[in-house]
């Protein structure tokens, strides 16, 4: 992967990572129940996909 690459996967990585931060947030201060349930698990595979491409752009 060369230089430009490595730095769009990298900042696509930290963007998903924010938006994981600001839904956590979100679920946990504004929704109850079954919705925070949902919002969590989406927020944590956003996470996970944000951390697999930081990941990436390190290799």
């Amino acid at each position: 992967m060369d230089a430009m690459t490595k730095m769009w996967v990298s900042l696509f990585g930290i963007g998903m990572m924010a938006i994981a931060a600001l839904l956590i947030t979100f679920a946990r201060r504004k929704t109850k129940g079954f919705v925070k349930f949902g919002l969590s698990l989406v927020a944590f595979l956003v996470l996970i996909i944000g951390f697999i491409c930081g990941l990436l752009s390190i290799i």
